[in-house]
């Protein structure tokens, strides 16, 4: 207990931050599911925590003070030029480790409410599920040409496994921008019903893909249809994030088809890319929001 609360005074920005970040992680998953302990403005008070917990790591993400050795008036310690040295050591690598673990965990909090993980409000979340309609629209598009440049029979299958695509597409569309002109539960509904209706048609089609005989006709059916599979979970990913426990189990309940038997023929690193891409961040921030989205989606019986 003694040096618990010597850790906590000799090292006051280390322990904020891990506070912090423990806030920060706990209103994430109570967002997920669906617990906000009241409504603050436009947003949720769990959401107002994170957010702020999140911001005042801003104020303390500095590597801690190379006090470490040292009691509490600032004297060295040490007693002999020996242990100094040995003390010297000690200490610089406390404090790399300690600034490792704090960047890390600063990068940790900072993420939870980007997109594909966490909505601050239904508003922000709706405006990212419909910046995301381009890009869907895009792939469905490159979908369709695929089947032209395919051999005749296989080009036949996957087209006839791929023809909802632009039906389904455009659905998914006009209900993602009724939900951003008037995010309410109502809208909601019909784009979780839409957007896992969506998923299976995307999840059949890559199966599908994956037993086309010719191996360079495959690997373009898949790399098309994945293309389609990284806009529609992005999409998924962000209307489970503002959806009700309840809500999002009924989602996977309609699951058939589970993101476990197509994952083996996702291509991963391409995924990263365009979600990189997309938000206009690194390839490394972008792996973690994949994770994320991924974690989540499996939790929850995707």
């Amino acid at each position: 207990m003694k040096n618990w609360i010597a850790n906590v005074w000799n090292h006051p920005r280390t322990t904020a931050t891990g506070l912090l970040i423990a806030i920060a992680s706990v209103a994430g998953v109570l967002s997920q599911q669906g617990v906000t302990l009241g409504h603050v403005g436009e947003g949720n008070t769990v959401a107002l925590a994170g957010a702020l917990a999140t911001a005042l790591l801003g104020l303390v993400a500095r590597d801690p003070g190379g006090n470490a050795a040292r009691g509490g008036n600032g004297q060295d310690t040490s007693k002999s030029e020996d242990s100094k040295g040995a003390s010297d050591t000690s200490k610089a690598a406390a404090k790399s480790t300690s600034g490792a673990i704090l960047r890390v965990g600063v990068v940790m909090a900072l993420l939870l409410p980007l997109p594909l993980m966490e909505g601050c409000n239904s508003t922000s979340v709706a405006q990212d599920i419909a910046n995301w309609t381009p890009a869907l629209q895009s792939a469905v598009a490159t979908v369709d040409s695929t089947a032209a440049i395919l051999s005749s029979e296989n080009g036949k299958a996957f087209a006839m496994v791929t023809a909802g695509f632009d039906a389904a597409s455009n659905v998914l569309v006009q209900q993602a921008k009724a939900y951003l002109a008037n995010p309410n539960d109502g809208t909601l509904a019909n784009l979780q019903m839409q957007v896992v209706t969506f998923q299976q048609q995307v999840n059949a089609s890559l199966l599908t893909a994956a037993g086309i005989s010719d191996a360079a006709s495959r690997q373009r059916a898949l790399v098309a249809v994945q293309a389609v599979a990284t806009a529609v979970s992005a999409i998924l990913a962000l209307v489970q994030s503002v959806s009700s426990g309840k809500a999002v189990a009924q989602m996977a309940t309609a699951s058939a088809i589970k993101i476990a038997q197509v994952e083996p023929l996702m291509d991963r690193n391409a995924m990263i890319r365009t979600v990189a891409a997309h938000y206009g961040e690194s390839d490394e921030v972008a792996a973690m929001q994949v994770e994320r989205a991924r974690t989540a989606a499996f939790q929850a019986g995707f």
